[in-house]
């Protein structure tokens, strides 16, 4: 709905208002009843301010808003996900399905997942035709994960530093993630909102994650923060 130009939003508009359209090419008023689903991933209100979107055809629209978190913070519908494209891929092709290891959907589950669900639904295809009807392990996948450019360098300096210990898969990949987390906020100085940026995510997020990882409790992180805030 946001990318919309402003004749189309104007038409829409219309045919909301006037409950009625007309066929391209056709010169006659159809009446139509009918309930409109739209969802946009831009911000419609900041659009509305810098004159990209109708502030009336948003206040139409937006009657009942749903908010969708990204996948990176629903990380908990991964293994659903996982096996529902898994299906639609069988279904479509046939062809058997792999069978996803405990530790492969909870690799999964790691990555960050900037393109969204349908970055996961790519990888889950790409996984169901390299091994179709194989079993899936933590190298299959993350022989396909791609790696941002800042985990990347982080995942260097960490593994310099000191190797993992040897750990149950969960709370080994706690440990990285938390480690790659304090890195982050090392070169940030302990900015929170800059740690953020360096690892492409969003503060409120980075802020769930350093809670559950027991991380933020120092001084030097609060007030760099509330620095952060006033600023």
């Amino acid at each position: 709905m946001g990318d919309l130009g402003s004749e189309a939003q104007a038409k829409l508009l219309r045919a909301i208002e006037a409950r009625e359209i007309e066929r391209v090419g056709g010169g006659k008023s159809i009446k139509v009843d009918v309930r409109i689903v739209s969802a946009t991933n831009r911000d419609l209100p900041t659009a509305v301010t810098a004159g990209q979107f109708r502030e009336d055809l948003f206040f139409r629209l937006n009657v009942i808003p749903l908010a969708l978190p990204p996948l990176r913070e629903r990380l908990q519908d991964v293994p659903a996900l996982v096996l529902h494209f898994g299906a639609l891929h069988r279904t479509r092709t046939g062809q058997p399905a792999p069978v996803w290891d405990d530790e492969a959907l909870q690799a999964m589950q790691a990555h960050r997942w900037p393109g969204n669900v349908r970055e996961l639904a790519n990888i889950v295809e790409r996984l169901a035709i390299l091994h179709a009807g194989q079993r899936l392990g933590v190298a299959e996948v993350r022989g396909v994960l791609p790696i941002p450019r800042d985990d990347a360098a982080l995942a260097g300096a960490v593994a310099e530093a000191a190797p993992l210990p040897a750990l149950p898969l969960s709370d080994a990949l706690d440990e990285y993630e938390r480690r790659l987390i304090m890195r982050a906020l090392e070169h940030s100085r302990g900015n929170v909102a800059d740690a953020a940026r360096r690892l492409q995510t969003d503060r409120p997020n980075l802020y769930r994650r350093m809670k559950r990882l027991g991380i933020g409790g120092s001084s030097a992180v609060r007030e760099a923060d509330e620095t952060e805030v006033a600023r």
